[in-house]
């Protein structure tokens, strides 16, 4: 992120959903698709679409398939990245530790 650009939103849930639905709006209108259009080629509502781009507010689901509809579902295959190792023993120790399914309650026991 360019320092200069920074902002203390970027770290707003809401300012976030915005952000995306801004970007979401522009590539449909980019890519010359009504917003009833989408929801046809999606199976998204008609409704749902047009709260994502006023109010921000969308499930998850809805969002992944009006992804594929505008070719940009390789943008959440960055999220929640897996760790990267930086050498072989790295390897070795994580196949040695068994993955954990939870994580660990760190109670008031």
């Amino acid at each position: 992120m360019d320092i200069q650009k920074f902002e203390i939103d970027d770290f707003s849930p809401t300012k976030i959903a915005e952000k995306l639905a801004n970007r979401m709006k522009s590539r449909r209108i980019g890519l010359n698709i009504t917003q009833k259009e989408l929801a046809n080629q999606s199976g998204v509502s008609l409704g749902s679409i047009k709260r994502f781009e006023t109010r921000y507010q969308i499930a998850l689901q809805s969002l992944l398939k009006i992804a594929l509809v505008l070719d940009a579902t390789s943008e959440f295959h960055q999220l929640f990245p897996m760790n990267q190792y930086k050498g072989i023993a790295e390897v070795v120790r994580a196949t040695e530790n068994r993955p954990r399914k939870r994580a660990r309650d760190v109670g008031t026991h």
